[in-house]
């Protein structure tokens, strides 16, 4: 009877192990895959809206505007946030150069929208409320550069390292 109650024991005490094992590895591979997904969205540069699209924006006269650099984002994206000082940076070179145009787009209302872009210390020439699906942006922050035609020439999504801030940059010049 005590050899029965020990091996008993013994196959739980192994089948225990076994589980944890198994839990332990389902839960790092859902953490890694969660954690390289995340990773991969905020600081991905490949194009958000393709080039040669044609932007609708209602409310926004391209022809005037000129070249226009088109900030999709939303007050509850912690990468647009996070993506202040950069935002504040394209601010300042758009006052040196002065062929461009700042145009923030959010699902939030205006008044909200104005009272975040404030807090982040960053100004735009207008904000604009609108789905940002509408437009074909499917992650924030989206920046799109576009031409007196509404047209795409570029565009980047999710948080940018410091090499693509530095081509944004580039391209805006």
């Amino acid at each position: 009877m005590n050899s029965l109650i020990k091996r008993i024991e013994l196959v739980s005490n192994v089948a225990i192990i076994v589980v944890a094992i198994l839990l332990a590895v389902v839960l790092v591979r859902s953490y890694l895959f969660r954690q390289s997904s995340a990773t991969q969205t905020s600081v991905s540069s490949t194009a958000a809206v393709r080039p040669e699209t044609k932007l609708s924006l209602p409310g926004v006269d391209w022809k005037a505007n000129g070249r226009t650099l088109v900030m999709a984002l939303s007050t509850q994206c912690h990468f647009c946030s996070e993506s202040a000082q950069f935002y504040q940076r394209v601010a300042q070179e758009r006052t040196k150069t002065g062929n461009l145009r700042l145009l923030a787009i959010l699902p939030q209302s205006l008044n909200e929208s104005q009272t975040y872009l404030k807090e982040l210390g960053v100004t735009v020439d207008d904000i604009k409320q609108l789905r940002l699906d509408s437009i074909g942006v499917n992650g924030t922050p989206t920046l799109i550069i576009a031409n007196s035609e509404g047209i795409v020439a570029d565009s980047w999504r999710g948080k940018l390292s410091a090499d693509k801030e530095l081509e944004v940059m580039g391209r805006l010049k």
